[in-house]
């Protein structure tokens, strides 16, 4: 049971979302931009970060959703995903998405905790500037929306294929699509 009287029964951030609409549409665009916006890493592997730093904070709803959008977006689908959530080293994943990773775990600990040794090798494997800050980007967003689920106590289904039935519409339609689906009255909700 949430920590606060919400206004649905809906899980995790969608429930807070319908409780305050009008945060709904910034903290999607941003997601919008950072998932699914142009970029040379693809939808799945920021999918993949986001989930990965969910995992590290412990955030059930928010792994879970962004596991899904991730497999569904991944040609290893969740066996990757569950690799990289068992042991980052051992995860067959490329080094330069390794050592992204890598960055996303420091930020998970803690802004200063990138170093610059960190970055250097993520360049010597190939990652731009973009995608080094996009990482960093997603990772703290991601901090914060795990902070903000489990900071009022939300609730996360414990059904896996509650957030691979939402996982299509995500990696088809976006974040804001669903979002204007929710303002404009459908059954639909928004979902980060």
């Amino acid at each position: 049971m949430a920590h606060i009287a919400l206004t649905t029964d809906e899980p995790g951030i969608r429930g807070l979302f319908r409780f305050r609409p009008e945060t709904a549409r910034p903290l999607n665009e941003l997601v919008e931009v950072l998932l699914r916006g142009e970029s040379t890493l693809s939808r799945g592997e920021r999918e993949l970060i986001a989930a990965y730093v969910s995992a590290l904070n412990e955030c059930t709803y928010c792994y879970s959703s962004h596991a899904a959008y991730a497999a569904a977006q991944l040609p290893e689908g969740m066996e990757l995903v569950e690799q990289v959530r068992a042991g980052l080293d051992a995860a067959p994943v490329s080094a330069r998405l390794r050592a992204l990773l890598g960055i996303a775990a420091s930020v998970q600990r803690g802004g200063r905790e990138v170093s610059a040794d960190e970055v250097a090798a993520a360049r010597a494997e190939g990652a731009t500037d973009v995608e080094i800050h996009d990482t960093v980007l997603i990772a703290a967003a991601f901090c914060m929306f795990n902070r903000y689920v489990d900071g009022l106590g939300t609730f996360a289904p414990d059904d896996p294929g509650v957030y691979a039935a939402r996982a299509k519409r995500i990696a088809e339609d976006g974040y804001l699509a669903l979002l204007r689906e929710s303002q404009n009255g459908s059954q639909e909700r928004s979902e980060v």
